[in-house]
């Protein structure tokens, strides 16, 4: 037999053997990491839909909700890192099933004592558990999925959390009219057991299992850098293009429901259907934005001129008073627009990221979501208690208008720093 022939023969057998089992170990880890980061993102999202609720139940305005929101934000930012520490030294699977439990216990206890301590100390426990996700999330998928195919476990991982934003509004909001806030907090808590129970089942899942590596692919080399090494000029740049980009999402996907509601008197009904739709249409984005991400290398331009159609869009519901559907058309185009730009927005940060320190270069730059986290509720928040329901959109706007010129001028920045070291690595 040859060479090549045994080749041939020697894949076949693996493919009925030992590679099936790969493949099957693979799936497994996409679906129980996946389900988590599922039950993270319905999470985050479940208290903006029950602020009306919320602000008769507990006495207090949305600024003091915000402020909840704003807590949750500060402790994941200040726990990641101790917690990315954590995942390294334990393995994934038991930071991923404690940060579930954490969860599950904070919204099992809100819901046997709803009140406004309880509310802000409940979400501090939230931001916690939070931290944990997409540390030990990744590291899993970095572990378990070769090289060739990890592009596309991280796409479907992303695309879990944007279902489970999508999911919260027009799940928790039945449920708290039928049912009360207590009924709706223990429905989320329950929720986060469900998934737990994969990572308490399921073996051979976690981040210390050695990755895969076949004939022919190269063992990744362990990253030598420090973190000094990324936080270079054009990484802190982005590092604010993505808080920015975090803010203006806040205020559409925690605030647009009661600002629908106090700006035309939208029915609370369709507009919960209206952002469950700009959620929905925004996942369904991310996977088709890959494509177009693969398709070309100007990923600013791509991301400008999203952000800036976007912005048109957003500024029509801000000032036009749409009727249902058109209103479910716009916010559906909005969603689906900020979607496609996403996998070009990470494109920028991939090319910024100094060799060998990508994860840390990711780390860095994604903080910035957690900034805008904890400054866009409370802005927003300041609005609607000023009685501007209409410039929660108008904010957005602005914001999205920002976002497009940056994106340009950090490209232009990144592009003129390549050019610049051409001639120094030629000679």
């Amino acid at each position: 037999m040859t060479s090549e022939a045994a080749a041939f023969g020697g894949a076949g057998e693996r493919s009925r053997g030992p590679r099936g089992s790969e493949r099957g170990r693979e799936a497994r880890a996409i679906g129980v990491v996946s389900a988590a980061h599922f039950v993270q993102h319905f999470q985050t999202l479940v208290l903006p839909p029950l602020f009306p609720f919320l602000t008769k139940h507990l006495g207090v305005g949305f600024v003091e909700l915000g402020l909840a929101l704003t807590v949750g934000n500060v402790v994941a930012v200040a726990s990641q890192l101790p917690i990315g520490f954590l995942v390294d030294r334990v393995g994934s699977r038991r930071m991923l099933l404690l940060g579930l439990l954490i969860s599950a216990i904070a919204f099992i206890t809100l819901g046997l004592s709803p009140t406004y301590p309880h509310l802000v100390l409940a979400w501090a426990f939230v931001g916690l558990s939070g931290s944990v996700f997409h540390p030990a999330d990744y590291a899993i998928l970095s572990a378990l999925i070769p090289s060739a195919r990890v592009g596309r476990a991280f796409s479907v991982h992303t695309f879990s959390g944007f279902l489970g934003n999508a999911v919260a509004p027009v799940t928790i909001l039945p449920i708290a009219a039928a049912f009360g806030l207590k009924a709706a907090f223990f429905a989320v808590g329950g929720v986060a057991i469900l998934a737990a129970l994969p990572l308490i089942l399921v073996r051979g899942i976690d981040n210390r299992q050695p990755v895969v590596v076949h004939a022919g692919q190269a063992q990744p080399a362990a990253p030598k850098l420090g973190l000094t090494a990324v936080l270079t000029p054009t990484i802190m740049f982005l590092t604010a293009f993505f808080a920015l980009l975090s803010l203006s999402g806040s205020g559409i996907s925690n605030f647009s429901v009661v600002a629908l509601r106090g700006a035309f008197d939208t029915p609370l009904a369709t507009a919960s259907v209206a952002l469950t739709l700009y959620l929905a249409m925004q996942a369904l984005g991310v996977l088709a934005g890959g494509y177009i991400a693969d398709k070309t290398r100007h990923h600013a331009e791509v991301a400008s001129i999203g952000y800036g159609i976007n912005a048109c869009i957003v500024l029509a519901i801000a000032t036009l008073g749409l009727g249902a559907a058109p209103l479910f058309l716009a916010m559906g185009s909005a969603g689906l627009l900020g979607g496609l730009i996403m996998p070009s927005r990470d494109m920028l940060v991939r090319a910024a990221a100094p060799p060998g320190a990508m994860g840390r270069t990711f780390g860095v730059v994604t903080s910035g979501f957690s900034i805008g986290g904890m400054v866009g509720p409370l802005l927003f928040g300041f609005i609607m208690d000023h009685h501007a329901p209409r410039w929660v959109f108008g904010a957005s706007v602005i914001i999205m208008v920002i976002v497009s010129v940056v994106a340009v001028i950090g490209d232009r920045r990144m592009v003129r720093k390549n050019v610049a070291a051409v001639p120094a690595a030629a000679e």
